[in-house]
């Protein structure tokens, strides 16, 4: 897979910008602020609908403009997809491909799958359980698009179902913002029994769509644990093994930010995490979600947060017996970030064809060794882009065309 064509309308710093684009290495080389990474974001967002940088749509439309719309060719084999995507902040995106409207912009997700190698990466490592709970989600829809449409219902019941609690805490207080939030949410006449029945059926829909979810990222979680560690390993032979485990709100303790039981790799033992899991409660997995949800719902009335699912889950990432979140290096916290990525480009290409690697200004984060290691591990990619601020930062194995990027101007050098 790579793509042949971009074409960008009012997307960031481009009012209109076309690029044609070929298999093997591209290199995009300027200053920073010039608009490199804007190019790669835009493939980035065919790719996942999301973007790397921003949590919303909105600075990724011109200043001035009132929707941008990338176009991307994607060749797969003798086969090639023209896909649109329109972006309208505070309305539906709209998609097409071919030239003709799909019902719904998710449903071209899948056809252009790249893996993102970007400074924001080292947040995986370092950062927050959300950004972890995200990579892992993207590499779900990437592999099967169709959890773009689980993760978009269980967003949707997780929304509504918060909606409730908020307003159920609110009105224990007593409080004239609990009266107005009443109203504006549709609960105004709900008593305590009408919303502990409504909540009822919202802890049906949440635990139907949680336990899909988390089955899922269990699974995913199982594939990548080998490929994880042979690339950390490849990146950082003299570091301790690194090991991934999953933190599940599905136990006592889970009910604060910082509990949940520890689900370690399952594999040695003949089955799947999620089956493991299973087993041990004695109950599928939507049944734990619905008994935990009412295990905690007396807390969750009074703070007025859904403190069970998917959502408040962790990927806990090890070196030997220590976990890597303020135990790690400064080089190994990037080794483990990079090893992740690369990871889940090779799951990527075994479910079948190279996904497009975007390498985004990484090289100049990291050392000459690891530099190189990982220049020679993406150099038989079938296409690779980076963005650098000086050709020097680009590593000679990866040697190909280059554009040079300044004062929004994108020239072929060659």
């Amino acid at each position: 897979m790579h793509v042949a064509h971009l074409s960008l309308t009012d997307f960031r710093s481009y009012a209109s910008v076309e690029l044609g684009l070929e298999p093997g290495v591209t290199a995009f080389v300027g200053p920073n602020g010039q608009g490199k990474t804007n190019l790669v974001e835009a493939l980035g967002y065919v790719a996942t609908h999301s973007s790397h940088r921003v949590a919303g749509d909105a600075p990724l439309v011109r200043q001035g403009a009132t929707r941008a719309v990338i176009r991307c060719a994607v060749q797969r084999d003798d086969r090639r997809a023209l896909i649109e995507l329109e972006i309208n902040p505070g309305r539906a995106n709209r998609a097409r491909l071919n030239r003709s409207p799909v019902p719904r912009a998710r449903d071209v997700v899948g056809l252009l799958r790249t893996v993102l190698f970007a400074p924001e990466d080292l947040s995986l490592s370092k950062g927050d359980p959300s950004e972890r709970r995200r990579f892992l989600d993207d590499l779900l829809v990437a592999r099967a698009p169709r959890f773009a449409g689980v993760r978009a219902d269980y967003d949707r019941v997780l929304k509504q179902r918060g909606a409730l609690l908020r307003t159920a805490a609110q009105a224990r207080r007593g409080s004239r913002s609990a009266r107005r939030a009443e109203s504006d949410t549709g609960f105004a006449a709900a008593g305590a029994g009408d919303v502990l029945s409504t909540l009822e059926v919202w802890d049906a829909h949440l635990a139907r769509h949680g336990a899909e979810l988390l089955r899922a990222r269990l699974e995913l979680i199982e594939a990548l644990h080998p490929l994880v560690a042979g690339a950390y390993a490849a990146l950082a032979p003299a570091s301790a093994p690194a090991t991934l485990a999953y933190r599940s709100t599905l136990s006592t303790g889970g009910d604060n930010d910082e509990g949940g039981e520890l689900l370690e790799d399952a594999g040695e033992r003949g089955s799947s995490a999620a089956q493991t899991l299973s087993t041990d409660l004695g109950k599928t997995l939507e049944e734990r979600i619905r008994e935990r949800l009412l295990e905690v719902r007396q807390s969750e009335l009074e703070r007025g947060v859904t403190l069970v699912g998917p959502h408040r889950d962790d990927l806990i990432l090890g070196l030997g017996d220590l976990p890597a979140r303020g135990y790690a290096s400064h080089g190994e916290s990037w080794s483990f970030a990079l090893a992740l990525r690369l990871a889940a480009y090779d799951l990527l290409r075994a479910d079948g064809g190279d996904p497009v690697l975007i390498l985004d200004d990484v090289f100049a984060e990291l050392d000459t060794q690891r530099r190189r290691r990982l220049a020679e591990i993406v150099a038989p990619a079938e296409q690779v882009l980076i963005t650098a601020a000086v050709p020097d930062d680009v590593p000679r194995e990866l040697s190909g065309g280059r554009y040079d990027v300044a004062e929004g101007s994108v020239t072929r050098v060659r």
